[in-house]
């Protein structure tokens, strides 16, 4: 389990299957995961950790950001999104963006 002091990491994995158009098309299932008020939701694309960069040209990876994300979680949302982009320019550095990028996040508040 990704875990960072009192957070953490509880993954939702969604159908194997692009949102374009191909023959073999089957429904999208509807996953619920229990969200209390308070918690971070996060939703991301393969942008991220798909990007080339740090000291080797390695790509960033879902587990990196998995980490990143739950040591940021405790951090205003406004807070998260700079952090965010300043991490990625950080591990891009010089090297070309290589895809889009998408990360949705938002902290539950129930009334």
């Amino acid at each position: 389990m990704i875990q960072h002091e009192t957070h953490f990491v509880i993954e939702v994995r969604g159908n194997k299957q692009s949102v374009g158009y191909h023959d073999n098309r089957v429904p999208f299932i509807t996953i619920l995961p229990p969200i209390d008020h308070g918690d971070m939701v996060y939703s991301f694309s393969d942008g991220f950790p798909d990007q080339f960069g740090g000291d080797r040209g390695k790509k960033y990876k879902y587990k990196q950001l998995k980490y990143f994300l739950v040591g940021i979680a405790g951090n205003t949302v406004e807070e998260q999104r700079e952090l965010l982009a300043a991490e990625f320019h950080r591990w891009k550095g010089d090297l070309e963006q290589v895809d889009d990028i998408c990360i949705f996040g938002y902290r539950a508040n129930f009334i």
